[in-house]
């Protein structure tokens, strides 16, 4: 059995490691996500499979994710059991996820998958989600989601820039606020909160209704209270 490489995720792969948008998903070759728990005596391994982009989940796939899980299942590795989980995850604080702190993020590389590991060793909880990447597109998505995301006016100038993951503040032509989470997609394509916009699309549509946006930090708190959005 292989002996596979773990390491922390860093805070930019803890984005990726919940289930995503099916814009997202496609970008990045999500092919889908395994959640299980140890059972009510800690050792047991009851889990299931959810699907997200199925024409990815290749045969070569499903053998080598089978390899890799009974891998991580072995005596004293990482899965085996909830105290070891529970072992790794006190010695590795490096892994407390920054997004959900009551989570603990490994990443787990082949040649041709990455697995991000959600694990919490908490007893009556499902204690690891892993989510199946084609590695490749993965990476290449994460590498220019760098370049954050572009807002515009309706000529294309830009105002700002934001990190993935990051909220605005829409300050409605009510007087109310709405504060929304960003996501890229690629270029010329974000989401924001549920919705997908082309960023000339959202900055015509901000315009139109007496919408201003701003970049607003998750420390702050809005001037008043959320309103949503209406597209």
């Amino acid at each position: 059995m292989n002996d596979y490489l773990k390491r922390p995720m860093t805070e930019e792969e803890e984005k990726y490691a919940f289930r995503q948008s099916r814009q997202i998903s496609g970008q990045t070759g999500l092919i889908g996500y395994l959640y299980a728990d140890f059972g009510r005596n800690g050792k047991e391994f009851d889990s299931s499979w959810e699907d997200c982009n199925s024409n990815l989940k290749t045969f070569d796939f499903k053998q080598e994710f089978v390899e890799v899980i009974n891998s991580l299942r072995e005596k004293g590795d990482i899965l085996s059991d909830r105290a070891a989980m529970n072992r790794y995850c006190n010695d590795t604080p490096q892994s407390n996820m920054k997004i959900e702190p009551y989570f603990y993020g490994v990443r787990v590389d082949t040649d041709k998958y990455a697995y991000l590991l959600c694990m919490n060793p908490n007893k009556g909880e499902y204690n690891l989600f892993c989510y199946c990447y084609v590695k490749e597109w993965l990476d290449n998505h994460m590498e220019k989601a760098r370049r954050g995301i572009r807002f515009i006016d309706s000529n294309y100038n830009e105002k700002f820039r934001i990190a993935d993951g990051d909220n605005i503040l829409i300050r409605l032509s009510n007087g109310n606020t709405s504060v929304r989470t960003c996501r890229y997609i690629d270029d010329y394509h974000l989401e924001v909160g549920s919705y997908v916009y082309h960023i000339c699309e959202f900055a015509e549509h901000c315009e139109r209704n007496g919408h201003k946006v701003e970049p607003f930090e998750k420390t702050k708190t809005p001037p008043k209270r959320n309103k949503t959005l209406e597209r």
